[in-house]
């Protein structure tokens, strides 16, 4: 059995996430101590129990320890199989996270995942930036993906509602290719909020993408209302790096938008293939297909990442500089 030191380097719920992830895509037991121990509020919490739930489906797992705030997990693989899944975290725990553990797993045999929780947290993708960089990003690579958001969900409500379809996919090496790199659009989202919440979000964005040069005219305008609430979002997107910002009581609609694209543009100035973040979540795709990308920043994420990937054989190389470069 593989042990794993859940509290080494970047010591969050991302080793939990991608480790049941590898455990099911290698077929190695796993056992995970000292799970977030370094957090204000250590161990399991509800989105990281619906993440292991999620992949165990896809596996027939045999689970022990996966409780709230246990900071201990044994985690093994059975046989691994197409699965419909439906987990609910209970809370505002967020969906795209959730997504991230089952997806790779997912696309080895295909299956749905219907997952209730929080589309919009604090600290993790919207889900736009999910569908509208990761997902968009995969599907060019040969992932067979298709995502449905059924309902929106803020903190601290949750109640959001996405279904995730996956195709049995076989993944082509990630290069992140011209065609990928000429998208650009915004998405404006509001549930629970007046109308005009989500048109100044988009006005603004859209004024802030234009006055940079090389980004112009947004090609893809997006608004979105759905039920739930209260809460917004607006996710930027140039070519394969992005931005976000959350609404909040206080915060004008004006200010979500422009914040947006400010955070996008922080990302593009710091050079590279993708950003910061969609370099980190690629990193498992690259393990499994091989490829190579760079990213302008190396972040403790991605260094935990790949650690944790070098204990399941999963070799990739990165060399510094100016940008990173990421390969295998």
């Amino acid at each position: 059995m593989l042990a794993i030191d859940g509290a080494y380097l970047e010591g969050g719920g991302q080793i939990i996430r991608t480790a049941v992830a590898c455990a099911a895509l290698t077929g190695q037991p796993i056992e995970i101590d000292h799970i977030r121990t370094g957090r204000s509020n250590p161990g399991l919490k509800n989105q990281h129990l619906a993440a292991i739930r999620a992949v165990a489906a896809t596996c027939s797992a045999e689970v022990q320890g996966a409780t709230k705030g246990s900071g201990r997990l044994v985690f093994r693989p059975g046989m691994a199989r197409r699965a419909e899944v439906r987990v609910d975290t209970g809370t505002a725990g967020s969906v795209p996270l959730i997504i991230q553990a089952w997806l790779p797993v997912a696309l080895v045999h295909g299956g749905t995942l219907m997952v209730t929780g929080g589309t919009e947290v604090q600290g993790a993708p919207t889900i736009d930036y999910l569908e509208h960089l990761l997902l968009r990003v995969l599907r060019h690579h040969g992932a067979e993906v298709t995502l449905a958001l059924q309902q929106r969900g803020y903190f601290p409500a949750g109640g959001g509602a996405v279904k995730v379809t996956v195709a049995p996919s076989t993944l082509d090496p990630i290069r992140i290719s011209e065609s990928l790199r000429r998208s650009n659009g915004i998405c404006s989202s509001a549930a629970g909020l007046p109308h005009h919440v989500v048109e100044r979000q988009m006005s603004a964005a859209e004024r802030a993408m234009r006055g940079i040069p090389d980004i112009g005219i947004p090609e893809q305008l997006i608004d979105l209302r759905t039920e739930g609430g209260p809460g917004s979002s607006c996710t930027v997107w140039a070519g394969t790096h992005g931005g976000s910002m959350l609404g909040r009581r206080g915060l004008p609609a004006e200010k979500v938008g422009a914040e947006a694209v400010a955070n996008l543009q922080e990302e593009r100035v710091a050079g590279g293939d993708v950003d910061r973040y969609l370099a980190d979540q690629l990193l498992v795709y690259l393990a499994v297909a091989g490829g190579k990308y760079t990213a302008g920043r190396f972040t403790l994420h991605a260094e935990t990442m790949l650690w944790l990937l070098d204990l399941f054989g999963y070799r990739i190389r990165h060399a510094g500089g100016t940008v990173t470069e990421l390969s295998a």
